[in-house]
């Protein structure tokens, strides 16, 4: 019965931050100077040489507004944004990109920003563990304290220093990787995964470096304060060895904070992988988010937005909903 009160509560709270995040995105571009759709029509007449008349340009305005839902009150608005997106899904045509849907440019993108995302996460936050595990755990070392010097440097710096940090360093100075991604389209072949990778590796190591930091110390400091335990004492005088100790006493009770944190932390790596994305131009929904505000394309920044708060506010629920797997105290709770 706990377990299904605490399942409820989780899947509660989710829904409530969905629908906040999705009625503050869409009040959100309406704060931005300028009207996308006069912005529009003025990009017209001037491809078109200025030819329209005025009654073409009237006619225009009005079929971009009602395609677009800008017609009626505010709240007759939100009701319509509100409907399409939690019914039909469906964000309209992209105003830059018109007629393609805004679906269509978050498709192609969301693979690159999933396949970056999810595999530095994993890999920040497994080296990040194990190696803050053997720093706590054997503080009094001296590659302890290298480490814990290692993840004190790096905690307090942003993503976009790193990012441009490893841009001066491996893209001027020591010109290894492109400064800029650059993949072509075509087959997937091993010699497209090998630019793939190149291509990926900056933005990638970014991402790892900065997630590194509160790893290690999360872990660090949880693994000291665990190892001196009643528990941890009394199966040292055992004489159980020491990895045995680390692994089985210490790591399975240090770790249970750091997936709370991993999942407190879902949105600010998910926004320092859209503002790498944007350094290095990388083909993600970062670069979308980018775009569609640099033309006031209403559709797609409510997609990308929308797209963003569905995924971490999912991945942390997720991460909430498998923490009764690790802590048995929740589920006999």
């Amino acid at each position: 019965m706990g377990l299904i009160k605490y399942i409820a509560g989780r899947v509660g709270v989710y829904l409530v931050v969905l629908f906040t995040g999705i009625t503050i995105i869409f009040f959100l571009p309406r704060f931005m100077p300028g009207d996308p759709i006069e912005g529009y029509i003025g990009r017209m007449q001037y491809q078109a040489g200025q030819t329209l008349s005025a009654e073409d340009v009237e006619s225009l305005r009005a079929s971009l507004r009602e395609l677009y839902g800008l017609t009626g009150s505010l709240p007759s608005q939100y009701l319509g944004f509100i409907k399409r997106v939690f019914i039909s899904g469906d964000f309209g045509p992209s105003l830059a990109g018109y007629p393609r849907p805004v679906s269509e440019y978050i498709a192609t993108a969301l693979p690159w920003t999933l396949g970056l995302l999810t595999m530095t996460t994993i890999l920040a936050w497994t080296t990040g563990n194990l190696i803050g595990l053997f720093a706590g755990f054997f503080h009094n070392k001296r590659i302890a304290t290298v480490l814990e010097v290692i993840g004190v440097t790096l905690y307090p710096i942003p993503y976009y220093i790193l990012a441009l940090v490893l841009i001066i360093l491996f893209a001027y100075i020591w010109p290894i990787f492109p400064l800029s991604t650059t993949i072509m389209p075509g087959a997937l072949t091993m010699q497209k995964v090998g630019e793939i990778f190149r291509n990926s590796f900056l933005p990638g190591m970014a991402l790892v470096l900065a997630g590194f930091g509160w790893n290690v110390l999360g872990m660090k400091a949880m693994a000291y304060s665990t190892k001196e335990e009643a528990f941890v004492n009394y199966a040292r005088l055992k004489g159980t060895p020491p990895f045995t100790i680390m692994i089985h006493y210490v790591w399975r009770n240090a770790f249970l904070p750091q997936i709370t944190a991993l999942a407190l932390h879902m949105g600010m790596i998910f926004n320092g992988a859209i503002l790498t994305e944007m350094l290095f131009s990388y083909p993600g929904v970062g670069s979308l988010i980018r775009s569609a505000i640099g033309n006031g394309d209403y559709n797609m920044i409510y997609g990308t937005l929308s797209l963003s708060i569905v995924a971490v506010a999912t991945t942390a629920l997720a991460i909430d909903l498998l923490y009764p797997l690790f802590d048995p105290r929740i589920r006999y709770k």
